[in-house]
């Protein structure tokens, strides 16, 4: 009888040729892990302001997940959140002005234009806090490789990562929806929720509200993503 093999997983180190691939994950998972198009279709100015940084000015803090040979995630983070605000501060002018200009000159599509809408008058104010100098992570992977396995093995590389280095403390923001994600889930692997916002942007395309989270970990109590007792926690 035959057996089929089991995928071959590896996590690693990013390498500047996978800087496409992790841009097309980007685009491709943008929308509640499914492709931004119907959210937003400049696909290009989505993935720079979202992978830009990582790629080009900290591209040693971040890691991307292969599956048989094929790099199908990724994880991006940061040490250095003031050099990351300072890069923001010199990208975004030119980021804001192509958007316009395609806004005016080649126009968008409807559901394209309402999003540069609520970017320009309601991002700033759905977005939760965030901690100063604190390093941040997020990662993205493709279905095909969505699995506790492998996101546990992506966000252990990285922890790992920042505990050999000293850092203390690190913190992502995570979209959660119905009972996808919740409080109880985040106490389990280690991380507690500091704030929470909704996130109208997708109010036009999934039934129920969408919320944005922060959460936060202590590395020194454990810098691995690990199980505790959540029967205490709240459900959410």
């Amino acid at each position: 009888m035959e057996t089929t093999p089991l995928p071959r997983r590896v996590i690693r180190p990013y390498r500047p040729e996978d800087r496409p691939v992790l841009r097309a994950i980007c685009a491709d998972t943008g929308f509640l892990g499914q492709p931004i198009d119907p959210v937003f279709e400049d696909r290009e100015l989505f993935a720079d302001y979202l992978t830009s940084y990582y790629t080009d000015a900290e591209p040693e803090s971040t890691f991307v997940c292969e599956l048989n040979g094929e790099v199908k995630g990724y994880l991006m983070g940061s040490r250095f959140p003031k050099r990351k605000a300072s890069y923001e501060t010199r990208m975004l002018p030119g980021l804001v002005l192509r958007g316009l200009w395609r806004y005016l000159t080649r126009p968008y599509n409807a559901a394209s234009r309402r999003y540069v809408r609520w970017i320009l008058t309601q991002a700033r104010k759905e977005n939760p806090f965030t901690p100063p100098d604190i390093p941040h992570l997020h990662f993205n992977v493709r279905p095909e490789a969505r699995n506790l396995a492998a996101t546990v093995e992506l966000v252990d590389t990285f922890l790992r990562y920042l505990y050999e280095h000293g850092d203390k403390q690190v913190y992502a923001q995570v979209v959660t929806y119905e009972s996808r994600r919740g409080v109880r889930l985040f106490a389990r692997f280690g991380f507690r929720v500091i704030d929470q916002r909704e996130v109208t942007k997708y109010r036009d395309y999934h039934p129920e509200k969408v919320y944005l989270f922060t959460i936060l970990k202590d590395l020194t109590l454990n810098p691995k993503l690990y199980g505790v007792d959540v029967h205490d926690q709240p459900e959410t």
